[in-house]
C-alpha cells in the first residue's frame, strides 16, 4: 500500500530556509513519479517539482525556481524539498504525492497517492 508522510514544516521568517521531508512506503524509485505541491488558502494547488526515472528532477513553478530544490535519499525512501530565501507568499500547506509512472508531471490530477501535508508559514 502506497503511503507518504510529510514533515519539516513550521513558522519561519522571511529569508529563512526550511527543508521538508517526504518519507514513503509501497513506492519504488523506478516505477513511480514523486512530486511536491503546495496549496495556499483560497488558491489552487500548485505543482512545484517532480522526480521520475525517465525525466529526473523537474521544476514547474517559476515563483520557486532558483530557491527550491528537490533531492532524494535512496536508502531512506525519502525525498526532500529544500526551500531557501522564503517569502510570505510561500505560506501554504505542502504536499508530496506519487503515481505509478516513469514520467514526470506537474499536474496534481496526475497523482494518485497523497500525504496529509505539512504547514509552512512565513511571517515576520
Amino acid at each position: 500500500q502506497e503511503q507518504l508522510v510529510e514533515s519539516g514544516g513550521g513558522l519561519v521568517q522571511p529569508g529563512d530556509s526550511l527543508r521538508l521531508s517526504c518519507e514513503f512506503s509501497g513506492i519504488t524509485w523506478d516505477n513511480y513519479r514523486i512530486g511536491w505541491f503546495r496549496q495556499a488558502p483560497g488558491k489552487e494547488r500548485e505543482g512545484l517539482s517532480c522526480l521520475s526515472r525517465s525525466t529526473g528532477f523537474n521544476y514547474y513553478a517559476d515563483s520557486v525556481k532558483g530557491r527550491f530544490s528537490m533531492s532524494r535519499d535512496n536508502a531512506r525512501n525519502t525525498v526532500y524539498l529544500q526551500m531557501n530565501s522564503l517569502k510570505p507568499e510561500d505560506t501554504a500547506v505542502y504536499y508530496c504525492a506519487a503515481h505509478r509512472s516513469v514520467f514526470c508531471s506537474g499536474s496534481g490530477s496526475a497523482y494518485s497517492y497523497w500525504g496529509r501535508g505539512t504547514q509552512v508559514s512565513v511571517s515576520s
